[in-house]
This record gives structure tokens, C-alpha cells and sequence, in this order.
């Protein structure tokens, strides 16, 4: 299963016609809070996770998350570029950081490196991408 987490419903419902056209099951949240308090987090192959939110971030979530010995693997959004921000989540273990708005072809990418993560806890640090804000091209951290 693929979780979401945005607080943009516009965000949430494209992530989710994209991830159930490729045949994914997915879950989608509107905070951070929600999905800490509804998500199976034994059902999930990755995270799609919003930097900035209000209420509780992205990377406090992922803090959280790491915290509990969860080992979810986590693909960051973001429509703000911050060299800074995307080394803290990198460095915290993020599969990617990648811009909005994201082409599929490196979304569902992301995704299979996350699942295979997931599946293997292999960690493929080479293939790291991040992609800025309207980008389509890969940058190696």
C-alpha cells in the first residue's frame, strides 16, 4: 500500500488516480497528525510525504516515524527548493526529494527504489534523486 500524506486535497486525489492507475492500492491523509493516528503502518510499502504542512512537517514526521523503529520508506514532495531541507531528508534516509509538480515517470520510479527498499532493506543511496520545484531532470545527492 502507498500512503500520502499532503495537505492540498488536489494533491491527494492526483497522487491517488496515478498510484490506482498503475494498479497500487493506496491510503491518503491530510496531516501528518491524521496519519499517525489512522495509518496500518504494517500494510505500507512507502510514504508520498509533503514537506510543508501545517500543524505537524513532513520532517517531523519522518523524525516521529524513526523514532518508533519504523522503517517505512519515505518519498518527500516539495514546491519549495531548499538545498538544506533536502540534505536533512536524505540524510534522515528519504528515497527521494523530489518537486512539484512531479512527473509520473519519476514519481512511480521513486516509488519502485521505495518499495524495493521496503521489500529488501537495501538501501540504494546511488539512486537518490532530487528534483526541484517544475524540474524533470535528476540531480544525485
Amino acid at each position: 500500500m502507498i500512503f500520502i500524506v499532503d495537505d492540498d486535497e488536489s494533491v491527494r486525489k492526483a497522487m491517488r488516480r496515478l498510484m490506482k492507475s498503475v494498479g497500487f492500492t493506496v491510503e491518503t491523509f491530510c496531516s501528518a497528525e491524521d496519519f499517525l493516528n489512522r495509518a496500518p503502518l504494517d500494510q505500507g510499502d512507502c510514504l508520498i510525504l509533503d514537506i510543508r504542512m501545517p500543524g505537524m512537517s513532513g520532517l517531523d514526521l519522518q523524525r516521529e516515524l524513526a523514532a518508533s523503529g519504523s522503517k517505512l520508506p519515505i518519498i518527500f514532495l516539495t514546491a519549495h527548493e531548499d538545498e538544506t531541507v533536502q540534505e536533512v531528508a536524505t540524510g534522515a534516509g528519504a528515497v527521494a526529494v523530489l518537486g512539484k509538480p512531479v512527473e509520473d515517470h519519476v514519481l512511480l520510479d521513486a516509488i519502485n527504489r521505495a518499495r524495493h527498499r521496503n521489500r529488501t532493506g537495501e538501501c540504494q543511496v546511488d539512486d537518490a534523486c532530487s528534483h526541484g520545484p517544475g524540474t524533470s531532470g535528476e540531480k544525485k545527492l
